[in-house]
Formats: structure tokens, sequence, C-alpha cells
């Protein structure tokens, strides 16, 4: 229940025996590629593992669909390769569009969303939940989007002409693999194809420093797939079997691919001669002109369709005679009459039953097309792939080049770096909002001097943005995005934990706080030295003391305990004094009071040193709260500052009467232990001497009661 909750999806229950593994052998047998179940014992013969994948399997209900038989791989999920981010984190860093966003570049997948394919777009949405943790892959994208960040003339080039109108080849692949696919889907995989030499040719025109990658990446599959043991084939399949020239209007086998369906094609065009000219000779009988005052139309009946003539009510009143003696009617309407003559009737129903041949001969050839063009699908995923990495990447360019301030690419380093520098670093989704002219701030996290960092100031002064635009930054990094910051130099982190804006959940039964204390305590199961951790406002939910014990012993924990970088923003300001082997740094959002009227003035800069006061009052103003309740929240908070200050003083002179009284109880110790309490002739003057200690004793004891 708890990775339910951390990760936000929904339960399915399902019947126990939906898990027994007993006939998992035979289903994977059934379902995956020939030759390739036996590379998969080590998941057979592990309890849970093939518990789970034959829960899988049902869920699926893969077996029920027999086109899927022997096409599946199975591949084993190595979480260990992404960053992990829970959906609280991912809330914070306002990765997928949320509910109440206005507009779609409030969200991370809204503003990178310029991708001119659907699986792109799929593919940019997977991305953005599996940040990765390989350099070299990480430093691989990062290449490819320097080179078209560099070179305008490429990025436009595949943006506006290449990329633009591509089909959703993911889709069509599994629609052709599974022998759904119709001829359209097919003239559509057609159309991608030849575009792809188009594609390879600008990508080898690039002659920048980082030529060899999309060389690699991209030019080099493309090249691969449309070979001519390939796509060319698959091309010219098509070129033979569908008529081409009848594009768009209708999709239909060429004649010439069939000699059965050329030879119905031949008699019903023959036929359609026919009719056509007993439409004339009856036209001439009437004494009318087709195509006129007479028409060759469709009566449609019964499931059928039947050549005819029809004539308006005018001119049928003139004919009446000519029609009753010597021809059918068969229906009267507004429009007119629709009639027919033996000869008509008989090439007719030919032609209806030509033409339902025709249409099954074309079922059958259609189904075996479509079978022979599965044989490329395997083709047709890796196609889908490089071209959906490209999208992104392309895209990734776009967004760096045309935000308000240009992105910066980062610097990464491996886990152990112990060092997150963002330099001029901006929300990449708040500089965008109309009116807003966003202020850049530094973040310098550096092991052993500053990896733990605490951030205090007014509400609404940018606490909040400054530690989502760090986290942000690191996410888009690992993604393998520019980000927006002035130098950016980052250490790869495994896991981005943020308690952020925590909020009840009446389904669940959870109040505001307990939901505070269940993203934070899977913040400190789940937190390594190598993840980051944001944290805003923790502690809020419950009495001033508890919370600020919860959060000061938290903050410990994260600091000594774990050791992983920090982010914590407060109103706590005696977490200001704590202090750990990581480093702590002190950072307030600055914000500036006019002594004369008052005013309260956001300046939204991260400054170093804490800060000592709370603006709460001054931001209700800011927020237009009536006068008089500004005025009575001053007397309060005044009041309530001087019976603090009270307190304060009587505790303090209590310690320091505590603290005398401790010295003089520590003097009489060391008089007591001069005593000549031995026996002897000056035994009675030791007597006397312990009664008189032994009295003022008692009287330090007593003030120490008090």
């Amino acid at each position: 229940m708890d990775v339910l909750a951390r990760t936000g999806a929904a339960p399915a229950p399902r019947p126990r025996a939906s898990f027994s593994a007993r006939n998992l052998d035979q289903d994977l047998q059934r379902l995956l590629l020939p030759g390739t179940l036996e590379q998969h014992r080590h998941v057979l013969e592990g309890h849970h593992a093939s518990a789970a994948l034959a829960g899988v399997l049902a869920f699926g209900e893969l077996l029920a669909d027999g086109s899927g038989h022997g096409k599946y791989g199975l591949d084993r999920l190595d979480l260990g390769k992404f960053m992990r981010m829970d959906a609280a984190a991912q809330r914070a860093l306002s990765v997928m569009r949320g509910r109440g966003d206005v507009s779609d570049t409030f969200s991370l997948f809204g503003l990178l969303n310029r991708g001119k394919t659907a699986m792109g777009k799929r593919l940019l949405r997977t991305w953005l939940k599996q940040p990765l943790l390989d350099l070299d892959t990480l430093r691989m994208r990062h290449d490819v989007v320097e080179a078209l960040v560099g070179d305008a003339e490429l990025r436009q080039a595949l943006q506006q002409m290449h990329l633009r109108g591509l089909p959703d080849l993911e889709m069509l692949s599994r629609k052709l693999e599974r022998g759904k696919a119709s001829l359209s889907d097919l003239c559509q995989l057609y159309r991608a194809s030849s575009r792809l030499p188009l594609i390879e040719a600008v990508l080898r025109a690039h002659s920048g420093p980082h030529a060899s990658t999309l060389m690699e990446r991209f030019a080099d599959p493309l090249a691969l797939a449309h070979d001519a043991d390939h796509l060319v084939r698959f091309e010219a399949l098509l070129e033979t079997a569908i008529d081409l020239d009848r594009i768009p209007d209708e999709y239909l086998i060429a004649a010439s691919y069939d000699p059965g369906l050329q030879e119905v094609e031949v008699e019903k065009l023959n036929l359609e001669k026919k009719i056509q000219g007993l439409a004339e000779e009856a036209a001439q009988d009437l004494g009318l002109c087709l195509d006129k005052t007479i028409k060759l139309e469709w009566h449609k009946f019964a499931n059928q369709r039947l050549r005819c003539l029809r004539i308006t009510t005018k001119e049928e009143k003139s004919v009446r005679s000519k029609l009753r003696a010597r021809y059918l009617e068969l229906e009267t309407r507004k429009d007119g009459l629709k009639f027919t003559n033996k000869a008509l009737k008989a090439a007719a129903e030919r032609l209806q039953a030509l033409a339902s041949e025709y249409d099954s001969r074309q079922s059958t050839l259609v189904a075996q097309v479509v079978s022979v063009a599965a044989t490329f699908c395997q083709v047709w995923e890796q196609v889908r792939s490089v071209l959906a990495e490209l999208d992104v990447l392309v895209a990734f360019a776009d967004v760096a080049v045309t935000a308000p301030r240009p992105y910066v690419r980062p610097s990464l380093l491996p886990a152990d770096g112990g060092r997150v520098e963002l330099v001029g670093c901006r929300h990449p989704c708040v500089e965008l909002q109309e009116g807003v002219d966003f202020i850049p701030n530094d973040c310098v996290m550096q092991r052993g001097e500053s990896w733990f960092q605490i951030i205090t100031g007014p509400n609404m002064g940018g606490k909040s943005t400054f530690i989502r635009q760090v986290g942000i930054s690191v996410l888009l990094a690992q993604v393998g995005s520019w980000v927006p910051c002035t130098q950016a130099s980052i250490a790869v982190r495994d896991a981005i934990f943020a308690r952020v804006g925590a909020g009840d959940s009446q389904a669940r039964g959870v109040s505001t706080f307990m939901a505070e204390m269940l993203e934070s305590a899977a913040i400190l199961k789940g937190a390594t030295p190598a993840s980051l951790v944001i944290i805003d406002e923790l502690g809020r939910g419950t009495s001033t003391w508890d919370g600020m014990g919860l959060a000061w012993a938290i903050s410990e924990h994260l600091m000594n305990g774990i050791g992983c970088p920090t982010l914590f923003a407060t109103h706590f300001h005696e977490l200001t004094a704590l202090r750990g082997a990581g480093g702590v740094k002190n950072l307030h959002v600055g914000a500036a009071i006019d002594h004369t009227s008052g005013a309260l003035t956001m300046l939204y800069q991260v400054e170093e040193g804490s800060c000592d006061k709370s603006f709460g009052i001054h931001v209700a103003e800011f927020a237009r709260f009536p006068p008089a309740i500004v005025e009575a929240a001053r007397k309060a908070a005044a009041a309530a500052a001087s019976d603090k200050h009270q307190a304060d003083s009587e505790v303090s002179a209590s310690k320091r009467q505590k603290a005398g009284s401790d010295a003089a109880l520590q003097a009489a110790l060391l008089e007591f232990a001069e005593l000549p309490l031995e026996g002897g002739a000056e035994s009675g003057r030791a007597r006397e001497a312990l009664t008189s200690w032994q009295g003022r004793a008692a009287a330090l004891l007593k003030e120490l009661e008090v």
C-alpha cells in the first residue's frame, strides 16, 4: 500500500488464480519469439518473478489475442538505470499538467512538448518519468542537442519539413503486427518510408563537432532500415500491389496484381459500358436527353445497389404512357420516379454480382498483402525508435534557443562528485508566464560546505520557486535537455524526493499533517547520499513546537544520517542554528519595507544569511486584507511578542539564579571535603563545623528546588 500511495497507481484486484505460475512455461512458449524461452529461465525459476509475470499475462489477456502469439519479447526492467521519482516529486516539480493548470507551459511536459510526431510525444512522457543515471547516454543526448542548437538550418528542416506530418509509426506497426492494418495504413507507412532518405540526407549534411554522433545514432540506422533488403522491398510491394493512381479517393489492390481480379475488373468495365448504352437507348425511346432530363442512378434495396434510371415528376407526366407500357417502375419520391427495363435490370444484376465478387477478391488480396507487409514490423519498430528520439531531441534544442533567456549545456559529474552548481538558475515554466520578468538566482551545493541549505524569508518571496527550479534543472539535465541557467555543473542524482505543498486526502482518510508525515517518511526510507531532497514548510499541520521539533530531527537525519544534498525552505528560524558534517548554509529571500508607508516589496533575490523576521502581516496586506483586521493582527502579534519576551526574561533570571546556586553548592561540597570528621581531640569542634555546614547546604538545596 505504501508503494501505491507513493506512485499514485490505481490498484486492480485480481483473483489469486491469476498469479499461478503452473502453466507459465506453456503460455510463454506461445507468446514469445521462437527459441527465446530458455533465455528467461531465471525468471521462471523465481517464485515472486514468475507469479508477477503470470499476473501480467492474465491482466493483459495476451493469450486471448492469437495474432500476437510468437511475436513478443521479454526484457528485464533495470530500475537501477533510472532516477527515482515518486508521485509527490512529480507533482512538486510539475512534471505533467495538473488539473488546475490553465496553460500547457505550466508543466515540464507542456514546456518541452514541441515534437512533431505522436511517437515523439509519447517518448517525451516516458523520459520525463524515467530520467537516466548513465553519464555516457546523457552526454550523447547533450551532444545531439548541442549540434541542433548550433545548426538552425538542420533544426528547422527537421521540424518544419521532415518530421512534421509523419504518421504514428508505433500505432501503425502494432496494427500491422496484429493483422488489422488497412490499405490506407500501409500507404501511410509508404509515405513515411519515402521520407527516410531525406531525413538521412539532412543529417549527413551536418558538419559540426558532433556530426559523427548524428551519423551513428540516426543517419546510419535509417540508412540500414531503408536499404534494398528492407523498406525498399516494402515500397516495391506496395507499388506493385496497390493502385496508387486512385489514392486518396479510394484504396484498392491494383487489378494487375492478380489475374483473377483483373478479369473481374475488365468484365465490370465492359458491363458498365453496356449499361451506359442501354441508358442512352431508353432516353431516345422516351424522347429525353441523358444526364439532363433523365439520369442514370443507383437504386438501393434489400442490401443491394442496382443501376436504374430517374426522371423528374414533371417529365414523368409527358412519358407516362410509354413508361407503363415498356418499363418497370421501382420507386416514386419527391425528386422523381426511378424505373428500369428488362435488359437494364439484367445487366444491373450481373454488375451487382461482379461487384460482390470483386470486393471478395479485394478482401482476400488485402489480407495477403498485409500479411507480407507484417514481416517488416521489426524494421518499422527500429525506425519508430530512431525518429521518436530524434523528434524529442529536436524539441529540446528548440526550447533551449527560443526561451526568454537561452538554456545552457550542463556539465555532468559522477554521483560521488559532491557538487551541484547552478549559476543564474531560472524556473523554466514561470519565466514563460505573461508579464513575468524572472530574476535568476545561484545555487551552489558543495559537500562539506553547503550540502544542506536552509532558506528562510517571507511568504510569496520566492522560496518555493527557488527550491523547485533547482530540482527541475537537475531533472532536465538527467533527461538529456539543456537547463535554464548561465552555467551548470551537476553531480548525477539517483533520486529526487520532494515534500512540497501536501494536502489532505478525504478518500484515503488522511489529514494534511498526516500526508506531510507520509511523504517525509518516504524520504527518510528511500533517500541515499546520492539523492536530492527538497522540503518546503515541513511541520505546519501541528503545534509550533511539535512541528519545529520534527523539522529539526528530520533535518539532522538527512544531514548526518543520510548525507544527501537538501534544500529546506522554512519559517522555523530556529533551524538556522543547525550544524552538520555535510555543511550547512543559510539563505534567505530578500524583501524591502518602506519605512514611511510600511509597504512590503518582494525582491525575489536569494541572498546569504538567515532571515530572523516574519512578514506574515505584510503579506496579509499584500493580499488586500481589511485594514481593521491587519491592525488587530499587529496588536495581537505585539502582545504575544511582549509576553514571550517577559517569559524569556524570567527564564533567564531563573537560569542565572540557578547557576549561582550551583556554584555555591559546589563550593559547599568542597568545604565539606575539607571538614575534620575524624575522631580525636578536635571531635567537638568538628561536630560544630558539620552542624553549621548542614544548615547552609539545606538552604542552598531549597533554592535549587525553587
